[in-house]
């Protein structure tokens, strides 16, 4: 032991006997509220973060408001603070295909937060019977890409829209519980 050092609960020698750094305490998932879009308000938070994870697919209010009465649109806050958004279109065809989009805004990414949205998403989608499930992401996004691998989603397409340049990732769910 160092001379004159004082090591003791919390105190480390190898940090010079001062207590060690503590990392900065992530949020508690129970803090992140998640609610449906009702009013202009909301639907315009849940475009700002649609048009910030997708810049080519940027819509406008009046696009968004086509949205609402045919998909379930959500935000989600931490706090008072928007964080992210999903989208999920109801079960279709034979196959009961629905498809759940969870978006997160970048500085709230690598948190958390996307489990818990696209939880809720998947959530109600199987509520609605959906048997398959499936998601979009751009291609660039390569953090999107990684959720979805983790979560067990496949690639089964991948294409660019006529008139466009940006390629998009269909992917469908393997793992029965998307866990």
């Amino acid at each position: 032991m160092l001379k004159g050092f004082i090591a003791g609960p919390g105190r480390r020698p190898e940090c010079g006997g001062r207590a060690p750094r503590r990392a900065p305490s992530l949020p508690r998932m129970g803090d992140l509220r998640i609610r449906a879009v009702d009013g202009d308000g909301m639907l315009e938070q849940w475009r700002y973060v649609h048009n910030v994870v997708v810049p080519p697919a940027a819509m406008s209010l009046a696009d968004a408001r086509g949205r609402v009465g045919r998909y379930r649109l959500v935000n989600a806050y931490l706090g008072d603070e928007l964080v992210g958004c999903s989208t999920v279109r109801p079960p279709a065809g034979d196959g009961a295909v629905a498809t759940v989009i969870a978006r997160v805004l970048p500085g709230f990414r690598r948190r958390g937060f996307g489990a818990v949205i696209y939880d809720d998403g998947l959530a109600h989608a199987r509520g609605l019977g959906a048997r398959t499930v499936e998601t979009c992401v751009l291609a660039v996004n390569e953090d999107g890409l990684r959720f979805a691998g983790r979560r067990g989603f496949v690639e089964v397409d991948r294409y660019v829209l006529d008139g466009e340049a940006d390629e998009w990732v269909d992917l469908r769910l393997t793992a029965p519980d998307g866990q």
